[in-house]
Protein backbone atom coordinates (compact mmCIF):
# COMPACT_ATOMS: atom_id res chain seq x y z
CA UNK A 1 0.00 0.00 0.00
CA UNK A 2 2.96 2.35 0.59
CA UNK A 3 4.03 2.70 -3.08
CA UNK A 4 0.35 3.20 -4.07
CA UNK A 5 0.05 5.91 -1.42
CA UNK A 6 3.00 7.81 -2.94
CA UNK A 7 1.58 7.49 -6.44
CA UNK A 8 -1.98 8.47 -5.48
CA UNK A 9 -1.49 12.28 -5.68
CA UNK A 10 0.26 11.88 -9.05
CA UNK A 11 -2.59 9.73 -10.36
CA UNK A 12 -5.16 12.29 -9.18
CA UNK A 13 -3.26 15.13 -10.85
CA UNK A 14 -3.00 13.19 -14.12
CA UNK A 15 -6.67 12.29 -14.05
CA UNK A 16 -7.65 15.89 -13.28
CA UNK A 17 -5.52 17.14 -16.18
CA UNK A 18 -7.08 14.60 -18.53
CA UNK A 19 -10.60 15.53 -17.41
CA UNK A 20 -9.89 19.24 -17.68
CA UNK A 21 -8.55 18.79 -21.22
CA UNK A 22 -11.55 16.70 -22.18
CA UNK A 23 -14.04 19.16 -20.66
CA UNK A 24 -12.23 22.09 -22.27
CA UNK A 25 -12.41 20.39 -25.66
CA UNK A 26 -16.07 19.56 -25.20
CA UNK A 27 -16.83 23.12 -24.06
CA UNK A 28 -14.98 24.61 -27.04
CA UNK A 29 -16.83 22.25 -29.36
CA UNK A 30 -20.20 23.10 -27.74
CA UNK A 31 -19.55 26.83 -27.98
CA UNK A 32 -18.53 26.45 -31.61
CA UNK A 33 -21.63 24.43 -32.40
CA UNK A 34 -23.83 26.95 -30.59
CA UNK A 35 -22.20 29.76 -32.53
CA UNK A 36 -23.00 27.99 -35.81
CA UNK A 37 -26.62 27.44 -34.76
CA UNK A 38 -27.09 30.97 -33.42
CA UNK A 39 -25.45 32.52 -36.46
CA UNK A 40 -28.42 31.32 -38.49
CA UNK A 41 -30.92 32.86 -36.03
CA UNK A 42 -31.56 36.49 -35.13
CA UNK A 43 -30.23 37.59 -31.76
CA UNK A 44 -32.63 37.29 -28.83
CA UNK A 45 -33.00 40.65 -27.07
CA UNK A 46 -34.60 41.81 -23.87
CA UNK A 47 -36.66 44.53 -25.52
CA UNK A 48 -38.23 42.43 -28.27
CA UNK A 49 -38.43 38.84 -26.98
CA UNK A 50 -37.78 38.63 -23.23
CA UNK A 51 -39.72 41.59 -21.82
CA UNK A 52 -43.10 40.37 -23.21
CA UNK A 53 -42.55 36.99 -21.51
CA UNK A 54 -41.72 38.63 -18.20
CA UNK A 55 -44.80 40.84 -18.44
CA UNK A 56 -47.07 37.89 -19.12
CA UNK A 57 -45.65 35.40 -16.64
CA UNK A 58 -43.38 37.00 -14.04
CA UNK A 59 -44.00 40.66 -13.29
CA UNK A 60 -47.18 40.16 -11.26
CA UNK A 61 -44.80 39.21 -8.45
CA UNK A 62 -41.53 40.70 -9.76
CA UNK A 63 -42.24 44.45 -9.65
CA UNK A 64 -41.46 47.15 -7.10
CA UNK A 65 -43.69 46.51 -4.10
CA UNK A 66 -44.54 42.97 -5.24
CA UNK A 67 -43.99 39.85 -3.18
CA UNK A 68 -40.82 38.79 -5.04
CA UNK A 69 -37.39 39.83 -3.73
CA UNK A 70 -36.39 41.61 -6.96
CA UNK A 71 -38.06 43.53 -9.78
CA UNK A 72 -37.84 42.24 -13.36
CA UNK A 73 -39.52 45.18 -15.07
CA UNK A 74 -36.71 47.21 -16.64
CA UNK A 75 -33.62 45.96 -18.44
CA UNK A 76 -31.37 47.51 -15.80
CA UNK A 77 -33.21 45.62 -13.05
CA UNK A 78 -33.28 42.32 -14.95
CA UNK A 79 -29.80 42.09 -16.51
CA UNK A 80 -27.96 41.14 -13.25
CA UNK A 81 -30.31 38.16 -12.82
CA UNK A 82 -29.88 36.70 -16.32
CA UNK A 83 -27.86 33.64 -15.24
CA UNK A 84 -30.17 32.93 -12.29
CA UNK A 85 -33.23 33.28 -14.54
CA UNK A 86 -31.75 30.77 -16.97
CA UNK A 87 -31.19 28.23 -14.19
CA UNK A 88 -34.65 28.72 -12.69
CA UNK A 89 -36.58 28.38 -15.94
CA UNK A 90 -34.51 25.45 -17.24
CA UNK A 91 -35.28 23.51 -14.06
CA UNK A 92 -38.90 24.81 -14.06
CA UNK A 93 -38.46 26.18 -10.55
CA UNK A 94 -39.91 29.44 -11.82
CA UNK A 95 -42.56 30.54 -12.47
CA UNK A 96 -44.21 28.51 -9.66
CA UNK A 97 -46.30 26.04 -11.67
CA UNK A 98 -45.79 22.55 -10.30
CA UNK A 99 -48.28 20.62 -12.41
CA UNK A 100 -47.33 17.58 -14.49
CA UNK A 101 -47.89 18.75 -18.07
CA UNK A 102 -48.17 15.24 -19.48
CA UNK A 103 -51.45 14.17 -17.81
CA UNK A 104 -54.82 15.61 -16.89
CA UNK A 105 -56.41 18.95 -17.72
CA UNK A 106 -53.99 21.46 -19.20
CA UNK A 107 -56.11 24.58 -19.79
CA UNK A 108 -56.22 27.11 -16.97
CA UNK A 109 -57.38 30.67 -16.43
CA UNK A 110 -54.23 31.55 -14.50
CA UNK A 111 -51.52 29.51 -16.24
CA UNK A 112 -48.15 30.93 -15.15
CA UNK A 113 -46.06 28.23 -16.75
CA UNK A 114 -43.63 28.87 -19.58
CA UNK A 115 -43.83 27.02 -22.87
CA UNK A 116 -40.76 25.17 -24.14
CA UNK A 117 -40.32 27.97 -26.68
CA UNK A 118 -40.40 30.67 -23.98
CA UNK A 119 -37.85 28.77 -21.89
CA UNK A 120 -35.58 28.40 -24.92
CA UNK A 121 -35.87 32.14 -25.57
CA UNK A 122 -34.77 33.11 -22.05
CA UNK A 123 -31.93 30.55 -22.13
CA UNK A 124 -30.67 31.85 -25.49
CA UNK A 125 -30.85 35.43 -24.26
CA UNK A 126 -28.72 34.58 -21.21
CA UNK A 127 -26.27 32.52 -23.27
CA UNK A 128 -25.83 35.36 -25.78
CA UNK A 129 -24.85 37.87 -23.10
CA UNK A 130 -28.33 39.15 -22.22
CA UNK A 131 -28.42 42.04 -24.73
CA UNK A 132 -30.92 44.90 -24.48
CA UNK A 133 -31.61 45.26 -28.19
CA UNK A 134 -33.49 48.25 -29.59
CA UNK A 135 -35.29 50.12 -26.78
CA UNK A 136 -38.01 51.02 -29.29
CA UNK A 137 -39.01 47.32 -29.31
CA UNK A 138 -39.98 47.42 -25.62
CA UNK A 139 -43.69 46.81 -24.95
CA UNK A 140 -45.62 49.43 -23.02
CA UNK A 141 -45.05 49.05 -19.29
CA UNK A 142 -47.73 47.29 -17.25
CA UNK A 143 -49.66 49.23 -14.65
CA UNK A 144 -49.73 47.85 -11.11
CA UNK A 145 -52.26 48.48 -8.35
CA UNK A 146 -51.24 51.34 -6.11
CA UNK A 147 -50.09 50.47 -2.60
CA UNK A 148 -53.13 48.97 -0.96
CA UNK A 149 -54.84 48.33 -4.31
CA UNK A 150 -56.73 45.16 -5.22
CA UNK A 151 -55.78 42.83 -8.07
CA UNK A 152 -59.40 42.26 -9.11
CA UNK A 153 -60.14 46.00 -9.31
CA UNK A 154 -59.01 46.07 -12.96
CA UNK A 155 -61.74 43.51 -13.76
CA UNK A 156 -64.56 44.40 -11.37
CA UNK A 157 -63.74 47.89 -10.12
CA UNK A 158 -63.39 48.60 -6.43
CA UNK A 159 -64.79 45.93 -4.07
CA UNK A 160 -68.29 46.35 -2.72
CA UNK A 161 -67.25 45.28 0.78
CA UNK A 162 -63.83 45.22 2.49
CA UNK A 163 -63.62 43.24 5.74
CA UNK A 164 -60.67 43.64 8.12
CA UNK A 165 -59.46 41.03 10.58
CA UNK A 166 -58.06 43.59 13.01
CA UNK A 167 -54.38 43.71 13.93
CA UNK A 168 -52.28 41.10 15.70
CA UNK A 169 -48.71 41.42 16.95
CA UNK A 170 -46.60 38.31 16.34
CA UNK A 171 -43.63 37.89 18.67
CA UNK A 172 -40.16 37.70 17.19
CA UNK A 173 -39.72 34.17 18.54
CA UNK A 174 -42.20 31.54 19.65
CA UNK A 175 -44.63 28.84 18.62
CA UNK A 176 -47.06 29.16 15.72
CA UNK A 177 -50.27 31.09 16.47
CA UNK A 178 -53.78 30.56 15.09
CA UNK A 179 -55.69 33.79 15.55
CA UNK A 180 -59.45 33.51 15.02
CA UNK A 181 -61.31 36.83 15.32
CA UNK A 182 -64.94 37.34 14.25
CA UNK A 183 -65.98 40.23 11.98
CA UNK A 184 -69.53 41.33 11.14
CA UNK A 185 -70.56 41.66 7.48
CA UNK A 186 -72.50 44.85 6.67
CA UNK A 187 -75.33 43.01 4.87
CA UNK A 188 -78.97 44.12 5.30
CA UNK A 189 -80.46 41.94 2.55
CA UNK A 190 -79.44 38.72 0.77
CA UNK A 191 -76.62 39.37 -1.72
CA UNK A 192 -74.69 37.07 -4.05
CA UNK A 193 -70.89 37.07 -4.34
CA UNK A 194 -69.16 36.78 -7.72
CA UNK A 195 -65.52 37.10 -6.58
CA UNK A 196 -63.41 37.36 -3.42
CA UNK A 197 -59.83 38.41 -2.76
CA UNK A 198 -57.71 38.14 0.40
CA UNK A 199 -54.39 39.79 1.16
CA UNK A 200 -52.07 40.47 4.08
CA UNK A 201 -52.53 44.21 4.52
CA UNK A 202 -48.79 44.96 4.79
CA UNK A 203 -45.61 43.60 3.16
CA UNK A 204 -44.40 42.48 6.59
CA UNK A 205 -47.68 40.64 7.06
CA UNK A 206 -46.74 38.30 4.19
CA UNK A 207 -43.68 37.27 6.18
CA UNK A 208 -45.64 35.99 9.18
CA UNK A 209 -48.84 34.67 7.54
CA UNK A 210 -48.69 31.03 6.52
CA UNK A 211 -52.34 31.10 5.46
CA UNK A 212 -55.56 33.03 6.03
CA UNK A 213 -59.03 31.43 6.10
CA UNK A 214 -62.28 33.37 5.78
CA UNK A 215 -65.17 31.19 6.96
CA UNK A 216 -68.71 32.40 6.33
CA UNK A 217 -71.06 32.01 9.31
CA UNK A 218 -74.77 32.71 8.98
CA UNK A 219 -78.09 31.18 10.01
CA UNK A 220 -79.59 29.10 7.23
CA UNK A 221 -80.63 25.50 6.63
CA UNK A 222 -77.61 23.23 6.37
CA UNK A 223 -77.65 21.95 2.79
CA UNK A 224 -74.48 19.93 3.01
CA UNK A 225 -76.05 16.65 4.00
CA UNK A 226 -78.11 16.73 0.80
CA UNK A 227 -75.01 17.38 -1.31
CA UNK A 228 -72.14 15.51 0.33
CA UNK A 229 -71.48 12.12 1.89
CA UNK A 230 -69.34 10.93 4.79
CA UNK A 231 -67.11 13.46 6.53
CA UNK A 232 -67.75 15.99 3.73
CA UNK A 233 -71.29 16.45 5.10
CA UNK A 234 -70.18 17.15 8.67
CA UNK A 235 -69.29 20.84 8.24
CA UNK A 236 -72.00 23.20 9.46
CA UNK A 237 -73.39 26.13 7.50
CA UNK A 238 -72.23 27.58 4.20
CA UNK A 239 -68.54 26.87 4.81
CA UNK A 240 -65.49 28.67 3.51
CA UNK A 241 -65.50 31.84 1.45
CA UNK A 242 -61.81 31.58 0.62
CA UNK A 243 -58.35 30.50 1.73
CA UNK A 244 -55.33 32.72 1.08
CA UNK A 245 -51.75 31.43 0.85
CA UNK A 246 -48.65 32.39 -1.11
CA UNK A 247 -49.63 31.70 -4.72
CA UNK A 248 -53.40 32.04 -4.17
CA UNK A 249 -54.90 35.52 -3.93
CA UNK A 250 -58.47 35.38 -5.23
CA UNK A 251 -61.41 33.28 -6.44
CA UNK A 252 -63.66 34.30 -9.35
CA UNK A 253 -66.86 32.32 -9.66
CA UNK A 254 -68.01 31.32 -13.12
CA UNK A 255 -70.95 33.09 -14.79
CA UNK A 256 -74.27 32.21 -13.14
CA UNK A 257 -72.55 30.82 -10.03
CA UNK A 258 -71.62 32.39 -6.71
CA UNK A 259 -71.91 32.38 -2.92
CA UNK A 260 -74.79 33.77 -0.87
CA UNK A 261 -74.48 36.28 1.99
CA UNK A 262 -77.38 36.75 4.40
CA UNK A 263 -78.15 39.54 6.91
CA UNK A 264 -76.46 38.96 10.24
CA UNK A 265 -73.59 36.97 8.70
CA UNK A 266 -70.01 37.01 10.00
CA UNK A 267 -66.52 36.20 8.80
CA UNK A 268 -64.72 33.86 11.20
CA UNK A 269 -61.07 34.40 10.41
CA UNK A 270 -58.18 32.03 10.90
CA UNK A 271 -54.74 33.57 10.54
CA UNK A 272 -51.93 31.02 10.88
CA UNK A 273 -48.95 33.10 12.02
CA UNK A 274 -45.32 32.13 12.58
CA UNK A 275 -42.38 34.04 14.03
CA UNK A 276 -39.60 35.32 11.76
CA UNK A 277 -37.12 36.77 14.26
CA UNK A 278 -38.78 40.21 14.27
CA UNK A 279 -41.85 41.46 16.11
CA UNK A 280 -44.45 42.30 13.45
CA UNK A 281 -47.93 43.78 13.74
CA UNK A 282 -50.21 43.26 10.77
CA UNK A 283 -53.69 42.23 9.66
CA UNK A 284 -55.56 40.61 6.78
CA UNK A 285 -58.25 42.04 4.53
CA UNK A 286 -61.03 40.43 2.51
CA UNK A 287 -62.50 42.12 -0.58
CA UNK A 288 -65.97 40.99 -1.67
CA UNK A 289 -67.32 41.70 -5.15
CA UNK A 290 -71.11 41.36 -5.39
CA UNK A 291 -73.51 40.67 -8.23
CA UNK A 292 -75.77 43.69 -8.93
CA UNK A 293 -78.83 43.93 -6.69
CA UNK A 294 -81.59 41.66 -7.90
CA UNK A 295 -79.26 39.48 -9.95
CA UNK A 296 -79.20 35.95 -8.57
CA UNK A 297 -76.95 33.28 -10.09
CA UNK A 298 -78.49 29.91 -10.78
CA UNK A 299 -75.96 27.87 -8.81
CA UNK A 300 -74.13 28.05 -5.51
CA UNK A 301 -70.45 27.17 -5.21
CA UNK A 302 -68.90 25.40 -2.18
CA UNK A 303 -65.21 25.51 -1.30
CA UNK A 304 -64.41 21.95 -0.20
CA UNK A 305 -61.41 20.52 1.60
CA UNK A 306 -61.11 17.07 0.00
CA UNK A 307 -58.68 15.09 2.12
CA UNK A 308 -56.19 12.42 1.18
CA UNK A 309 -56.08 11.44 4.86
CA UNK A 310 -57.76 8.46 6.47
CA UNK A 311 -60.03 9.27 9.41
CA UNK A 312 -59.99 7.43 12.73
CA UNK A 313 -63.07 7.89 14.94
CA UNK A 314 -63.99 10.94 12.91
CA UNK A 315 -60.54 12.56 13.31
CA UNK A 316 -58.08 13.14 10.49
CA UNK A 317 -55.05 10.91 10.79
CA UNK A 318 -51.59 10.71 9.21
CA UNK A 319 -48.81 8.27 10.03
CA UNK A 320 -45.52 9.14 8.27
CA UNK A 321 -42.60 7.08 9.64
CA UNK A 322 -39.05 8.44 9.64
CA UNK A 323 -37.02 8.13 6.42
CA UNK A 324 -39.94 7.06 4.24
CA UNK A 325 -42.04 8.28 1.34
CA UNK A 326 -45.66 7.75 2.39
CA UNK A 327 -48.71 7.58 0.12
CA UNK A 328 -52.22 8.26 1.50
CA UNK A 329 -55.58 8.56 -0.23
CA UNK A 330 -59.15 9.68 0.31
CA UNK A 331 -62.46 9.12 -1.53
CA UNK A 332 -65.33 11.62 -1.84
CA UNK A 333 -68.71 10.99 -3.49
CA UNK A 334 -70.63 13.61 -5.49
CA UNK A 335 -74.35 13.14 -4.75
CA UNK A 336 -75.35 15.45 -7.62
CA UNK A 337 -73.75 16.38 -10.97
CA UNK A 338 -71.06 18.97 -10.40
CA UNK A 339 -68.50 21.25 -12.02
CA UNK A 340 -65.05 21.34 -10.41
CA UNK A 341 -63.65 24.85 -10.67
CA UNK A 342 -60.04 24.37 -9.56
CA UNK A 343 -57.43 22.18 -7.88
CA UNK A 344 -55.22 23.46 -5.07
CA UNK A 345 -53.10 20.93 -3.18
CA UNK A 346 -52.31 21.74 0.45
CA UNK A 347 -49.51 20.01 2.34
CA UNK A 348 -46.62 21.15 4.50
CA UNK A 349 -42.84 20.71 4.45
CA UNK A 350 -42.86 16.99 3.60
CA UNK A 351 -45.38 17.41 0.76
CA UNK A 352 -44.14 15.79 -2.45
CA UNK A 353 -47.06 15.28 -4.84
CA UNK A 354 -50.87 15.16 -5.05
CA UNK A 355 -53.37 14.01 -7.65
CA UNK A 356 -57.12 14.35 -8.16
CA UNK A 357 -58.79 11.57 -10.14
CA UNK A 358 -62.46 11.03 -11.00
CA UNK A 359 -63.84 7.49 -10.72
CA UNK A 360 -67.00 7.59 -12.83
CA UNK A 361 -70.17 5.58 -12.15
CA UNK A 362 -69.40 3.28 -15.08
CA UNK A 363 -66.10 2.30 -13.42
CA UNK A 364 -63.85 4.27 -15.76
CA UNK A 365 -61.30 6.72 -14.35
CA UNK A 366 -60.16 10.13 -15.45
CA UNK A 367 -57.04 11.85 -14.15
CA UNK A 368 -58.00 15.48 -13.61
CA UNK A 369 -54.79 17.01 -12.23
CA UNK A 370 -51.46 15.84 -10.87
CA UNK A 371 -48.97 18.11 -9.11
CA UNK A 372 -45.81 16.06 -9.31
CA UNK A 373 -43.36 18.44 -7.60
CA UNK A 374 -45.28 20.19 -4.84
CA UNK A 375 -43.48 23.14 -3.25
CA UNK A 376 -44.56 24.23 0.23
CA UNK A 377 -43.42 27.81 -0.49
CA UNK A 378 -46.11 28.14 -3.20
CA UNK A 379 -49.72 27.08 -2.57
CA UNK A 380 -50.54 27.50 -6.24
CA UNK A 381 -54.22 27.40 -7.18
CA UNK A 382 -54.85 25.81 -10.58
CA UNK A 383 -58.07 27.41 -11.90
CA UNK A 384 -59.54 25.46 -14.81
CA UNK A 385 -60.45 27.35 -17.98
CA UNK A 386 -64.20 27.67 -18.59
CA UNK A 387 -64.15 25.16 -21.45
CA UNK A 388 -61.91 22.72 -19.54
CA UNK A 389 -63.50 22.60 -16.07
CA UNK A 390 -64.66 18.99 -15.58
CA UNK A 391 -68.41 18.39 -15.38
CA UNK A 392 -69.04 15.10 -13.60
CA UNK A 393 -72.16 12.97 -13.13
CA UNK A 394 -73.83 12.15 -9.82
CA UNK A 395 -72.16 9.19 -8.15
CA UNK A 396 -68.65 10.18 -9.25
CA UNK A 397 -65.98 9.43 -6.64
CA UNK A 398 -63.17 11.97 -6.32
CA UNK A 399 -59.98 10.09 -5.49
CA UNK A 400 -57.35 12.32 -3.84
CA UNK A 401 -53.87 10.79 -3.48
CA UNK A 402 -50.99 12.44 -1.62
CA UNK A 403 -47.30 11.60 -1.25
CA UNK A 404 -45.11 12.88 1.60
CA UNK A 405 -41.31 12.67 1.43
CA UNK A 406 -39.88 12.31 4.93
CA UNK A 407 -36.34 11.50 3.77
CA UNK A 408 -33.03 13.29 3.33
CA UNK A 409 -33.87 13.67 -0.38
CA UNK A 410 -36.42 16.35 0.54
CA UNK A 411 -34.52 19.66 0.93
CA UNK A 412 -37.43 21.19 2.89
CA UNK A 413 -37.51 18.39 5.47
CA UNK A 414 -36.46 19.74 8.88
CA UNK A 415 -35.64 16.28 10.28
CA UNK A 416 -36.09 13.00 8.35
CA UNK A 417 -35.51 11.02 11.54
CA UNK A 418 -38.74 12.29 13.11
CA UNK A 419 -42.15 10.62 12.90
CA UNK A 420 -44.74 13.04 11.48
CA UNK A 421 -48.50 13.06 12.07
CA UNK A 422 -51.49 15.20 11.15
CA UNK A 423 -51.49 18.67 12.67
CA UNK A 424 -51.87 22.36 11.97
CA UNK A 425 -48.30 23.43 12.75
CA UNK A 426 -45.92 23.87 9.84
CA UNK A 427 -43.75 21.04 11.23
CA UNK A 428 -46.81 18.75 11.26
CA UNK A 429 -48.49 17.56 8.08
CA UNK A 430 -51.74 17.80 6.15
CA UNK A 431 -52.97 16.44 2.84
CA UNK A 432 -56.06 17.91 1.29
CA UNK A 433 -57.12 19.63 -1.92
CA UNK A 434 -59.09 22.86 -1.88
CA UNK A 435 -61.72 22.53 -4.61
CA UNK A 436 -64.56 24.90 -5.49
CA UNK A 437 -67.52 22.65 -6.35
CA UNK A 438 -70.62 23.89 -8.17
CA UNK A 439 -73.53 21.45 -8.19
CA UNK A 440 -75.78 21.53 -11.27
CA UNK A 441 -79.04 19.88 -12.32
CA UNK A 442 -79.32 16.56 -14.13
CA UNK A 443 -80.76 18.46 -17.11
CA UNK A 444 -77.72 20.74 -17.32
CA UNK A 445 -75.40 17.76 -17.07
CA UNK A 446 -77.23 15.94 -19.88
CA UNK A 447 -76.96 19.08 -22.03
CA UNK A 448 -73.22 19.10 -21.35
CA UNK A 449 -72.93 15.42 -22.38
CA UNK A 450 -74.88 16.07 -25.59
CA UNK A 451 -72.64 19.04 -26.42
CA UNK A 452 -69.52 16.95 -25.87
CA UNK A 453 -70.83 14.22 -28.18
CA UNK A 454 -71.65 16.81 -30.83
CA UNK A 455 -68.15 18.27 -30.66
CA UNK A 456 -66.57 14.82 -30.96
CA UNK A 457 -68.79 13.99 -33.96
CA UNK A 458 -68.00 17.27 -35.73
CA UNK A 459 -64.28 16.74 -35.17
CA UNK A 460 -64.35 13.22 -36.68
CA UNK A 461 -62.86 12.96 -40.19
CA UNK A 462 -65.34 12.58 -43.03
CA UNK A 463 -65.52 9.13 -44.63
Amino acid sequence: MKPFGKLFPVMILALATLLATSVSAQTTSSVANAAVVNAAQPQVTFAKEVAPILQAKCQDCHHAGGMAPMSLVTYEETRPWAAAMKQRVETRMMPPWHLDKTVGIQKFQNDLSLSDEQIATIVRWANEGAPLGNPKDMPAAKQWPTEGGWQLAKQFGQPDIVVDSGTYTMAAHGQDVWWKPLTDLPITEPRWVRAVEIRPATPDGRRIMHHVLARLQQDEPDLRKTLFTGNDADSNGPGMLMEWAIGKNYDIYRPNTGKLLLPGSHIWWELHLHSVGQEITSHAQLAIYLYPKGQEPKYRTYLMSYTANPTVDGQLSLDIPPNTVKMTEGFHVLKQPAILENFQPHMHLRGKAMSMEAILPDGSTRMLSYVDHFNFAWMTNYIYADDAAPELPAGTILHITAWHDNTVNNPNNPDPNQWVGWGERTVDEMSHAWVNVTFITDEDYQSYVAKQKSQVASAAPAR
